[in-house]
C-alpha cells in the first residue's frame, strides 16, 4: 500500500539502544511501526518486543487506558467508572491542597522510573512534586543505585563513561555483568560483532553475548570482587600495573597491591568456579589495551554490591585504562554528557530544603504509616516491582490513602487506586530522548493522535497545577520551550522542525547540514574530539552523535598476541607490535561533585574491618562517614535491610582484620584541591 506518511522518531524505553522508529500511515489508515533503515543503531529492525508492542497492545484502545477512572470497588478489586479530567483533577485538586494544609507536603508520596525515558516525560512531573515538597522514593533503589553509589566514591561520578564509538581504537572489550544480547540487542547485534577486538564477558549465565564471546568467564554468582582481585593479582605479576598513572590520579593502591599476593588465580578458581587458566588469560587480554570495560547493572545487585562494583571498578585504574583512545569504563551515559541541566529539567529550585527522599526498601512501612496521606505512582508500578510485595499490597489497600496512578494500562498497581490517569504513549507527543550508552540525542516526534482522552505526562501535571491554584511559571512551561531549551543545552546545531505534510526529521537535518558538536568531558576516560563536524550520510538519521562528531576513523586493532602459560603460574606474553595511543582530554572531576571513595578491601577471605571517612565542603556535602565490609568467599552472609544510603556500606563482619585503604581521583590543577586521609580523616574542597 502506498504511504500517506512517514515519521521517524525513537523509542524511549529503558534500554541502551535508544533504536531509531519509522511510523508509516497508509493511505487507507493502517499504521506501521518499524526500524529506521537509515539509523545508526536500529538499522531496520525493533527487537521483537517492541515490534510486537508497538503494532499491538500500545496502539489497542481496548487495551489502553483512554479516560480517567475513578474507584467504586474495593482497592485492588480493579473496579472503576470513567470520568471526566475537570471532575478527576478537581478531586485530586482539593484533596492534595486539604493534605498539604494540614500535613505539609512531606505527607504525599510519589513513586516513578523509566517506563518512559524520553527526557521531559521522564522529568517534568518532578517540578510538579518538588514544589510542593512531596516526598519521593528515590527511582534508583530499585536498580542501579548501589552501582551509582560505588563509583561516585571512587571516581566523583557515575553517569560520565567512555564513548562507544572509540572501539576503533580498543585492543579488549570487557563486558561485567551485563547480557547486552537481551538488554541493548543492537549493541549486541551490531558493535560487539564487528570489533575485532577480542571481547571478555563475565557473568554467571552463557546467554547468547557471552557464548559469542572469546572468553567467557562464568563466575559463581556473588564472587564479582574475588575474581577482580585475582585479575589484579595476574596483572601485578607481569608489571602490567600502571604505577605512574596511580601515582599521578589515585592514593590508596598501595595497601590493596600488599593484600592481592593471597589472590592468586587458583584461589580465584576456588571462590569464583572459574579456571585459573581463563583468568589469567583475561587478565593479560585486558591489561595489554587500550581496554574497555562495561560495567554492567546486573552484577550490582547482590549482597554488598557496592563493594563489588568497586573492586571491578579497580581494573582501568591499576591499568592505566582512563584518559587514552579505546580506553575507559562506562556505567552509564547520563544527559550531562551532552550538556543537558538536570536541574532545569526538574526545576530543583522550587524543591524546599524539608522535603524527604525514601528508599523502595522502606516504601511499605512508609505507606503503612499513618503520616501518609497520599501516593501517586508514574512511570512505574510498584504492586509488581517494589520489596515486600504482600506487605506493600496490603498497605495499599488502606481506605484513608489518596492514591493516584498514571498509566497505560490497568496494571496491579492501577487496581488500588483511587483516581487511574490515561497516560499518552509516546507515538502521541513530542519529546527528546538521550541514550544511556550511546552519546546521541534523539528527537521522539508525534506520530499518531492520542488514543481516547490521554494525555502526555508534563500536561497531566501543568493541569493538576492549575487546578490546585498553583502559580510557578516552570508548572506550566510548553513542551516546545522544554524542546527549545534543551537543544540550546546540548548545542547539536539542529532543530525540532517538522518538514511536509506529516513528516519530521527529528533533529536530523538536510543531508548538507554539518551537526557542532557539543563538549563532552572526560571524567570517566571518554573520549573528547575537540569541534570536529560530522556530515550525516543521510537525511533519515534521527539520533544525532555529539561530542564533537565521530571520532575519527581508525584501522581496526589486530588481535592481541598469544599468550603462554608456564606451570599455570608464570605468566608470559608473547611479543607484539607497538600500541600507539593516544590522549585525549583531561582527567577531571567537575567542581561541587568530588567525592572520595573506599574501594573494596580483599575480597577472598576473611572479612576486613570496615574503614571510615568524613567529607567537609563548602557547598553541600555529597558523601558520609560510613562503614564498608567485604563480599566474604564461603558460606552465606545475610545482607541488613538497607535504605539507599546504607545499601553499599554494609556491615561489619564479626572477624575482622584492619584495612584502611582508600583510593579516589586526584585532582589535576584546574579543579578544587582535595586532600585526603584514610581511616578517620577528611576531605576539603576549596
Amino acid at each position: 500500500m502506498r504511504n500517506a506518511a512517514t515519521i521517524r522518531t525513537t523509542c524511549p524505553r529503558d534500554c541502551y539502544d535508544a533504536c531509531g522508529i519509522v511510523v508509516k500511515t497508509s493511505a487507507d489508515g493502517t499504521i506501521n511501526v518499524v526500524g529506521d533503515p537509515d539509523h545508526h543503531i536500529s538499522r531496520g529492525a525493533l527487537c521483537g518486543k517492541c515490534s510486537i508492542g508497538y503494532n499491538g497492545v500500545w496502539r489497542d484502545p481496548d487495551i489502553r487506558l483512554t479516560r480517567p477512572l475513578r474507584r467504586v470497588g474495593p482497592k485492588g478489586a480493579g473496579r472503576f467508572v470513567p470520568v471526566s479530567w475537570e471532575e478527576a483533577l478537581g478531586d485530586i485538586a482539593q484533596r492534595f491542597n486539604a493534605i498539604l494544609d494540614r500535613d505539609g507536603g512531606s505527607a504525599i508520596l510519589h513513586t516513578h522510573y523509566t517506563g518512559t525515558c524520553s527526557l521531559i516525560a521522564g522529568t517534568f512531573p518532578l517540578r510538579f512534586f518538588n514544589h510542593i515538597g512531596a516526598t519521593e522514593v528515590d527511582p534508583d533503589t530499585v536498580c542501579n543505585k548501589a552501582g551509582h553509589a560505588a563509583l561516585q566514591l571512587m571516581y566523583g561520578e557515575s553517569t560520565r563513561g567512555f564513548d562507544p564509538r572509540t572501539i576503533d581504537g580498543a585492543r579488549c572489550v570487557m563486558v561485567w555483568g551485563a547480557n547486552p544480547s537481551a538488554s541493548a540487542p543492537h549493541v549486541h547485534q551490531y558493535w560487539l560483532a564487528e570489533t575485532r577486538a577480542p571481547k571478555i564477558v563475565v557473568d554467571p549465565i552463557r546467554h547468547e553475548t557471552a557464548a559469542t564471546a572469546d572468553i567467557h568467564l562464568q563466575l559463581y554468582p556473588g564472587t564479582d570482587g574475588a575474581l577482580a582481585f585475582a585479575i589484579l593479582l595476574v596483572i601485578a605479576a607481569v608489571g602490567h600495573i600502571d604505577h605512574a598513572f596511580l601515582a599521578a590520579h589515585a592514593e590508596g593502591w598501595e595497601e590493596i597491591e600488599r593484600q592481592l599476593p593471597a589472590c592468586t588465580p587458583a584461589l580465584g578458581e576456588a571462590t569464583t568456579g572459574v579456571p585459573a587458566r581463563l583468568i589469567e588469560q583475561a587478565a593479560l587480554v585486558y591489561a595489554a589495551g587500550p581496554s574497555l570495560l562495561w560495567m554492567g547493572q546486573g552484577f550490582q545487585r547482590q549482597s554488598f554490591g557496592g563493594n563489588a562494583m568497586r573492586a571491578v571498578a579497580l581494573l582501568p585504574a591499576a591499568t592505566g585504562n582512563l584518559g587514552r583512545y579505546g580506553a575507559g569504563f562506562l556505567y552509564l551515559n547520563g544527559w550531562d554528557t551532552r550538556g543537558v541541566d538536570a536541574d532545569y529539567l526538574t526545576a530543583a529550585r522550587l524543591k524546599p530544603d524539608s522535603a524527604q527522599t525514601i528508599s523502595h526498601m522502606d516504601l511499605a512501612s512508609r505507606l503503612e504509616a499513618p503520616a501518609t496521606k497520599a501516593i501517586v505512582t508514574w512511570n512505574n508500578n510498584i504492586a509488581v516491582s517494589s520489596p515486600e510485595q504482600k506487605r506493600l499490597r496490603r498497605a495499599l489497600e488502606r481506605d484513608d490513602l489518596l492514591q493516584v496512578t498514571l498509566e497505560l494500562f490497568q496494571t496491579d498497581t492501577a487496581n488500588y487506586a483511587d483516581y487511574v490517569l490515561p497516560a499518552a504513549s509516546f507515538l502521541e507527543f513530542d519529546d527528546v530522548v538521550m541514550s544511556y550508552f550511546d552519546a546521541s540525542i534523539s528527537a521522539q516526534a508525534k506520530a499518531i493522535p492520542s488514543l481516547g482522552e490521554a494525555l502526555p505526562n508534563q500536561e497531566i501535571f501543568r493541569r493538576l497545577a492549575a487546578a490546585m491554584g498553583l502559580t510557578e511559571p516552570e508548572l506550566f512551561e510548553t513542551d516546545a520551550d522544554l524542546i527549545a531549551t534543551l537543544l540550546d543545552q546540548a548545542k547539536p546545531g539542529l532543530t525540532f522542525d517538522r518538514a511536509g505534510r506529516g513528516r519530521h526529521d527529528s533533529l536530523s537535518g538536510r543531508a548538507d547540514r554539518a551537526i557542532r558538536a557539543a563538549r563532552l568531558s572526560n571524567t570517566l576516560g571518554q573520549s573528547r574530539v575537540g569541534r570536529q563536524r560530522l556530515r550525516r550520510r543521510r537525511t533519515s538519521a534521527c539520533a544525532i552523535p555529539l561530542g564533537g562528531g565521530a571520532p575519527r576513523r581508525r584501522r581496526a586493532a589486530p588481535p592481541v598476541a598469544g599468550i603462554e602459560m608456564v606451570d599455570g603460574q608464570q605468566l608470559r606474553q608473547r611479543p607484539q607490535g607497538s600500541q600507539a595511543t593516544r590522549r585525549i582530554g583531561p582527567l577531571c572531576i567537575p567542581r561541587k561533585r568530588a567525592r572520595v571513595g573506599l574501594p573494596m578491601a580483599h575480597a577472598l577471605g576473611s572479612a576486613i574491618k570496615p574503614a571510615r571517612l568524613r567529607c567537609v565542603s563548602r557547598s553541600r556535602p555529597t558523601c558520609r562517614g560510613g562503614s564498608f565490609s567485604p563480599i566474604r568467599a564461603g558460606g552465606r552472609q545475610t545482607a541488613p535491610r538497607t535504605t539507599s544510603t546504607q545499601s553499599i556500606r554494609g556491615t561489619r563482619s564479626p572477624r575482622a582484620a584492619p584495612f584502611t585503604a582508600s583510593m579516589c581521583r586526584s585532582l589535576p590543577s584546574e579543579c578544587p584541591a582535595m586532600r585526603f586521609r584514610a581511616n578517620a580523616g577528611e576531605v576539603r574542597l576549596r
